[in-house]
């Protein structure tokens, strides 16, 4: 593959596979790159880590010595590495994979990569606050994406599809996901009693710390940040800026899809909400 990616990328995503408890020992790399939300170019390569293979490292990712025989090593591949990553916005999956890039060039006595890093699994916590597990191959699961954990290449394009889909349902886009996070108003606490105790609420076209997040709340529900797999009630205030199309919007729809899977999760207007509460 040439060193140059074929078409300029809004940003690449890097994951990279160790083969000892030393996080330069770098035995494969996988980079992707997306534009305008689909994938525009990979990478993938084997490297000779010139280091040992622990057998924890090999049973995660099923790599070992004879995998990397006469493949490059990371001052080869560097590079090409450097080309894709250098001066970009980069995606990695924690920060891992710009911890073992640095710590292989110190190793090889290449330069630094540098590159404006992205974290995607801050992206995912702020996306999706609710979900259980912000690990790569459980978003994958939750996300639908064809995975296959502990590969260098299906790592990076997973996590860039984590990016892209967070975009999507949140409407933040790269820059966004760049700046320094705002501290929010904390949601109101939920009530010790109330007829909506033990019921988690999302509202969609609401602030979490407004008058409606204040009712729902005064009745002893939990107002969450998002649908999640732990949702119960959405609530789809009067303000939705969706009009008649909120059914398209993504709270309606992963509510639609929790319950087409089973999940008790109800949707319910802010005025039949309220009526029932008595307001």
């Amino acid at each position: 593959m040439s060193i140059v990616a074929p078409i300029a990328p809004d940003f690449v995503v890097i994951d990279v596979e160790t083969a000892c408890a030393r996080v330069s020992s770098i035995c494969q790399v996988g980079i992707v790159g997306f534009r305008g939300g689909v994938e525009v170019f990979a990478y993938e390569t084997l490297v000779d880590p010139c280091d040992e293979f622990a057998p924890f490292n090999t049973r995660i990712h099923g790599l070992c010595a004879d995998h990397v025989m006469n493949q490059p090593t990371f001052a080869d591949v560097h590079a090409t590495i450097d080309a894709h990553l250098g001066g970009r916005i980069t995606v990695a999956h924690s920060s891992f994979d710009k911890g073992a890039l640095a710590a292989a060039c110190r190793v090889h006595d290449r330069h630094a990569i540098e590159a404006t890093w992205l974290d995607s699994v801050r992206i995912a916590k702020r996306a999706w606050p609710d979900l259980p597990s912000h690990r790569l191959n459980a978003l994958a699961r939750f996300l639908g994406l064809k995975h296959r954990h502990h590969d260098a290449l299906s790592d990076a394009r997973a996590a860039g599809m984590v990016v892209v889909r967070a975009m999507d349902h949140t409407g933040i886009d790269l820059a966004g996901w760049l700046q320094p996070v705002k501290q929010s108003v904390a949601a109101p606490k939920p009530a010790p009693e109330g007829p909506l105790k033990g019921q988690r609420i999302a509202i969609l076209g609401a602030p979490r710390h407004g008058p409606l997040a204040a009712s729902l709340a005064a009745a002893g529900g939990r107002v969450v940040a998002s649908v999640g797999n732990s949702t119960t009630l959405l609530v789809i205030s009067n303000d939705q800026p969706y009009g008649r199309f909120v059914h398209a919007s993504p709270a309606y729809k992963r509510a639609e899809e929790l319950r087409s899977t089973g999940r008790p999760i109800e949707i319910v207007g802010e005025n039949e909400m309220r009526r029932r509460l008595g307001a």
